[in-house]
């Protein structure tokens, strides 16, 4: 073999990773594929038809039945609504608190974020049960208040948006600060041109969090016009079995608002997690 044959062949570990690559992307990948298939199935056949992806027939008709069979529409709103409402919400309290912790000095600050951000490794299920008093004390059990405020002040984003600001120098600060403006001024007109792409990437996972949030509004929604896709999805489950032809198309549908966000945003993504959630000390 030649010298510049030999040079062009790639090297043993390139192919190994990027064989594995393409494994772990089929892996992740083939539950989408399987779940669009399972759609255009007879609901009789989705778990009967082995590991094949065809039916004996093309159900079109699985997707008007999401439509017909509960109020699809009427769900599909409710979710967008409280995701929208949650994702602004916490980009409001993690930029005020990323600005808290990094840029003002009070006594015992960095203790503070040290147990603001252990409030992290807390699952969702230990808190559940004390915010449900709280929501059913206050009255606010079936409303649209309760799907949204709780989880809105978790430590994620401000941990982010903290990390980025460690990396920016003050000197834009100074020079608003000698040109009379206080910190809102600073924040507002500073700060926040600044934050852009952290901000998105965090409005972007907390849209998709919230999207697909199934526990909580479990526990404090009994009103079907208050329910969420989650929700709204286990509509297909009743005494006589599941509909699982209407429930693919239905989850189908529900993972298609989230793909367009990623899709959409993903230079925007990379971007923010490369500047804000790794970078600081």
């Amino acid at each position: 073999m030649r010298a510049e044959d030999r040079s062009k062949r790639m090297p043993a570990g390139t192919v190994v990773s990027r064989v594995g690559i393409v494994i772990v992307g089929v892996a992740f990948f083939f539950p989408f594929v399987w779940m669009l298939a399972s759609s255009l199935k007879p609901s009789f056949e989705v778990l009967s038809s082995g590991g094949s992806l065809v039916g004996s027939s093309v159900e079109w008709s699985n997707y008007a039945t999401v439509w017909t069979a509960i109020p699809f529409a009427r769900i599909m709103l409710n979710t967008f609504f409280v995701a929208s409402a949650g994702a602004l919400l916490t980009m409001v309290v993690s930029l005020l608190s990323a600005y808290a912790f990094s840029r003002l000095t009070f006594r015992y600050r960095d203790r503070y974020f040290l147990i603001f951000l252990a409030s992290l490794v807390l699952p969702q299920e230990v808190l559940v049960i004390p915010l449900y008093i709280m929501a059913n004390e206050a009255g606010l059990v079936d409303s649209y208040a309760i799907l949204i405020v709780p989880f809105a002040f978790g430590a994620f984003g401000a941990f982010m948006l903290r990390q980025f600001l460690l990396t920016l120098p003050r000197d834009y600060e100074e020079a608003a600060r000698l040109d009379g403006a206080g910190q809102i001024g600073i924040l507002w007109h500073v700060i926040t041109p600044l934050l852009r792409a952290p901000l998105s990437v965090v409005g972007a996972f907390v849209f998709i969090e919230y999207w697909n949030s199934f526990l909580w509004p479990l526990i404090v929604i009994n009103d079907p016009a208050l329910a969420t896709l989650p929700l709204g999805l286990q509509m297909f489950s009743g005494e006589r079995g599941t509909d699982w032809g209407p429930l693919m198309a239905a989850a189908t549908l529900a993972v298609v608002p989230s793909l367009i966000i990623v899709l959409a945003m993903q230079k925007q993504l990379a971007r923010g997690i490369n500047l804000g959630g790794f970078g600081g000390r």
